[in-house]
């Protein structure tokens, strides 16, 4: 431990030079982040992200020769949006006669199956369904 001399005339001169307190609270107040920007920012990372196909999902749409078309994927990805409005974590997308689950947080769509599959499938662990 470092042993104080008589070289300060204060103790607030003490105070500043062993205890740096005005530049710890000039540094804190400087670095300090908001929780709303922080909020912000991942808000507008999540509504920029784009919607992902797994694997699996894209494996299902190949072996089923289902392509998507722009207008059709702009219809998928609003689905996905008015999902993430209402809180949906794992919804059910139907639009026309295909069936999407997708996690909503991560914008991946999980599997996908045509009408054909869907009539007698039992769709679970979906906390919402959006019809598009």
């Amino acid at each position: 431990m470092n042993k104080i001399t008589n070289q300060f005339a204060s103790i607030e001169q003490v105070t500043d030079r062993y205890l740096n307190r005005k530049s710890t609270e000039t540094a804190a107040q400087e670095n300090s982040v908001s929780f709303e920007d922080i909020l912000r920012q991942k808000q507008t990372t999540a509504e920029s992200q784009e919607l992902r196909f797994s694997k699996h999902a894209q494996g299902r749409l190949n072996d089923r020769h289902i392509n998507l078309s722009d207008e059709q994927n702009e219809r998928l990805e609003s689905g996905v949006l008015k999902a993430s409005e209402k809180g949906i974590r794992e919804s059910l997308v139907i639009l026309d006669s295909l069936a999407f689950i997708v996690n909503v947080p991560s914008k991946t769509v999980v599997t996908a199956m045509d009408q054909s599959e869907s009539e007698s499938s039992i769709f679970t662990n979906i906390d919402g369904a959006v019809i598009v």
